[in-house]
């Protein structure tokens, strides 16, 4: 229910992530004044990749990378960090991979005055310290996962030592620490429903410029991580599809190294390797994974999107 969750989020984001009635949510005015920044983002026609192929396929691709951080989940945080600073939350705590969704949450919460608290999974945080830095640079504290400084991280250091970290490990962190000290509270950069929300403005957007100039796409391919950017991209082709007014095909393109679609199982699990988030419904290679140190830091989480393992499962993508 709704209120198991309060602890955990802010009350307006478990709202959004637990609407089941309204197709559409208005955007607040000071989250599109921050947009406003780099969004709309370019819809580009990728000719040099279509000589390359030598295809007759007209590519068009969504450019998230001229936000700010760099990519899409600037989107997400700051509807997050808003959010909670309406709620009178003053510190939060999250988890990264590669540090995009880090570097982004520190910005978001740098503009609306909140502490932030980031655990990096290890591996990433030591191979990519300059996005660790961008985090220090807008003030947040960076903490490689799993770390001594909680329980939970404690507890998997016993049982995994010298373990290179997952999401699943620095989620269980960032959770612990927020559901413990008063006045916190924690943010999530992908998976849920409400980040699928926030990201269905790149969507829009694109649907948007296709349909002012009569194009009307055959495929849609995005990258699957935790479902964020792809639930993003095809949801308002995806209603369309639903609706049965067009038919589309989609296409996830997911790592090989933590394949949770093609080899996970559709199964309720843990959202986290400690174990202490609520159980969701979703593709899954097991709370525990821990995924190979490649250099691909932020696809290596161990589950999906519940709304895209659905639609995957029920053949639509």
């Amino acid at each position: 229910k709704p209120e198991d969750l309060y602890p955990l989020f802010a009350k307006g984001l478990v709202d959004q992530e637990m609407n089941q009635t309204d197709a559409w949510i208005e955007i607040p005015e000071e989250v599109r004044d921050m947009y406003k920044i780099w969004r709309p983002t370019p819809l580009v026609r990728a000719y040099g990749l279509e000589k390359a192929l030598d295809t007759p396929a007209h590519i068009y691709f969504k450019n998230e990378s001229v936000s700010p951080v760099g990519s899409h989940k600037l989107n997400s945080a700051i509807p997050q960090a808003y959010f909670c600073k309406k709620e009178g939350v003053t510190n939060v705590t999250t988890e990264t991979g590669a540090g995009q969704w880090g570097a982004s949450m520190a910005m978001a919460a740098k503009h609306f005055g909140l502490e932030l608290a980031v655990y990096m999974v290890k591996v990433s945080y030591e191979q990519k310290p300059f996005r660790r830095e961008v985090m220090r640079t807008y003030g947040a504290s960076v903490t490689p996962s799993p770390s001594e400084t909680t329980a939970i991280g404690r507890k998997i250091l016993q049982e995994h030592p010298g373990t290179t970290g997952s999401l699943g490990c620095a989620i269980s962190e960032a959770v612990e620490v927020a559901t413990s000290t008063p006045g916190y509270r924690y943010v999530l950069g992908s998976v849920l429903n409400q980040v699928l929300l926030h990201q269905r403005v790149i969507g829009l957007e694109t649907k948007a410029a296709l349909d002012k100039y009569n194009i009307v796409p055959d495929i849609i391919i995005g990258c699957a991580g935790g479902g964020s950017n792809l639930g993003g991209l095809i949801s308002p082709f995806m209603g369309e599809k639903l609706r049965g007014e067009k038919d589309y095909r989609f296409i996830a393109v997911e790592p090989a190294s933590c394949p949770s679609f093609t080899r996970g199982k559709f199964a309720y699990d843990f959202c986290d390797t400690g174990m202490v988030c609520p159980l969701a419904k979703m593709y899954t290679l097991g709370s525990n994974f821990i995924p190979s140190p490649n250099h691909a830091g932020g696809l290596r989480y161990h589950g999906m999107s519940s709304i895209l393992s659905q639609l995957y499962h029920d053949g639509y993508m």
